[in-house]
């Protein structure tokens, strides 16, 4: 089950989402809190579903569906979290995996309240907390002093305050142009993979990964395991993404249904053997 936003550039948000779950062989079940008001460049604004009508539309399928993961993405408000908190508080046995996103786009008041919301009512709760390293670090160490960057297990040393035993801290900077992707306890580092920083800047890369993530544990993987399976189909993803409209690059979370390049060179145009005789388009699938 997931908890997010509609995101109308198919960028992140539920599109991601459920593309990313369905794509590593789960079932998604969408719940969603509302709706952003977006093109694939930047947020502009967002419009909060009522706390009730989250609460209806999540309720109501889990009373017919066993669930095996929560995932939360954006909530969209304090309320909505507290909503979300109680749900899970009534499925303790259900592992929950929470993102949470930058909200540069947002204004600080509310920016406040909601990760206020969220620190205290649905970090208790987290089972995986995921994150970029930049906005973890300024949401959980705000009084980090030091000279050097806070550690993937400093943050996960913070957030297990909280209640968190598991933080995947991903973006942490590197030498020569990569960046690491680590999951981590306070105690100990569980996993990480290292890539190669793209040039591109992606919209929904986070949601793509937290998204195959829990679907990867629903399926039964352990958490290292999941770990480093979903950040390698996150790698994919961004290799084979595409620029839609005039702004950010959009992961390809289907980039395994593209033909592979010598079927399509060899592929012969009289053959009748194309399932649409339709012209070509600039859409990725």
């Amino acid at each position: 089950m997931v908890f997010n936003a509609s995101d109308p550039s198919g960028a992140g948000g539920l599109s991601a989402d459920i593309t990313a779950i369905a794509s590593v062989g789960a079932h998604p079940l969408p719940v969603v809190t509302g709706a952003y008001v977006r093109d694939t460049g930047e947020v502009f604004d967002h419009f909060a579903f009522d706390e009730e009508a989250v609460a209806e539309q999540a309720r109501t399928i889990l009373e017919d569906v066993p669930v095996q993961v929560i995932k939360v993405g954006f909530a969209g408000s304090p309320e909505a979290l507290s909503t979300i908190a109680e749900i899970a508080a009534d499925y303790p046995d259900v592992p929950l995996i929470a993102y949470m996103p930058s909200l540069s786009w947002w204004d600080e008041g509310p920016t406040d309240l909601y990760e206020d919301a969220f620190k205290e009512l649905l970090l208790p709760q987290t089972t995986v907390l995921v994150g970029n390293h930049s906005t973890l670090w300024r949401w959980l160490l705000p009084d980090w002093s030091s000279e050097r960057s806070p550690t993937a297990r400093d943050i996960a040393k913070a957030a297990s305050e909280m209640g968190v035993p598991y933080t995947l801290v991903t973006g942490v900077p590197l030498p020569d142009q990569f960046i690491d992707n680590v999951l981590a306890t306070p105690q100990a580092v569980l996993a990480s993979e290292k890539f190669e920083r793209f040039d591109a800047v992606f919209a929904g890369a986070g949601d793509t990964l937290s998204a195959a993530l829990a679907a990867l544990v629903a399926g039964g993987a352990d958490l290292a395991a999941a770990t480093t399976e979903a950040l390698a189909y996150l790698d994919r993803c961004l290799d084979g993404g595409f620029r839609p409209g005039m702004g950010h690059v959009v992961p390809d979370r289907l980039f395994w249904a593209q033909p592979e390049a010598d079927a399509a060179d060899d592929e012969d145009p009289s053959s009748g053997q194309t399932a649409f005789d339709l012209p070509a388009h600039d859409t990725k699938h």
